[in-house]
């Protein structure tokens, strides 16, 4: 999947991350798991780490303020409950964040999902669904991809990829014997 990608400046780390993914506990990564096959299947380095939005605020601060030094060009912050989290990454850097909420607590994620969706003008913070891990990813790629051709050019294919195996389905029907629509008709 790297035909034509160009992830790094001369002179940069092949394995610089381009992406950070801060969870707000371990306790979420099972949640987002799914995130890790979309940027490895588009070659994107990322980069993952623990950091409470509550309990650290001094090391989330670092983190932001030092992520665009280290090659970093968007966050993904995940996180439930209250979900702090991805508002707080959004205060302290311009990189793009898109918040990813998980399904925790009494509410199951809902809580999570409306403090992410309902940020302050001038705080803004993509998001996703809840447990919207490979939806984050390709977020993510997309923003990258618009400054990078071949990048685009695979999110290209993989929607082509996408459209053949719906196409497929939509097929297996008919050829079940179930009365459909038949394309071309």
């Amino acid at each position: 999947m790297t035909d034509g990608i160009k992830l790094k400046a001369p002179g940069e780390n092949e394995s610089s991350p381009r992406i950070g993914v801060v969870l707000g506990s371990l306790s979420d990564l099972d949640r987002v798991k799914g995130i890790w096959p979309v940027l490895e299947r588009f070659a994107v380095p990322y980069e993952v780490t623990v950091i409470s939005a509550h309990r650290t605020p001094d090391v989330l601060r670092e983190y932001c303020e030092s992520a665009p030094s280290r090659g970093i060009q968007l966050i993904v912050g995940c996180a439930g409950l209250s979900a702090a989290l991805p508002g707080a990454i959004a205060s302290l850097t311009d990189i793009p964040v898109i918040g990813l909420p998980v399904a925790s607590g009494p509410l199951n994620g809902v809580d999570a999902l409306l403090a992410m969706a309902q940020m302050p003008p001038g705080v803004p913070v993509a998001t996703t669904g809840i447990n919207g891990a490979a939806n984050a990813g390709l977020l993510a790629v997309r923003i990258l991809a618009m400054s990078n051709p071949g990048l685009r050019r695979q999110l290209a294919l993989y929607r082509e990829h996408l459209a053949g195996e719906t196409v497929k389905q939509a097929d297996s029907l008919l050829e079940r014997g179930l009365p459909g629509w038949e394309r071309g008709r």
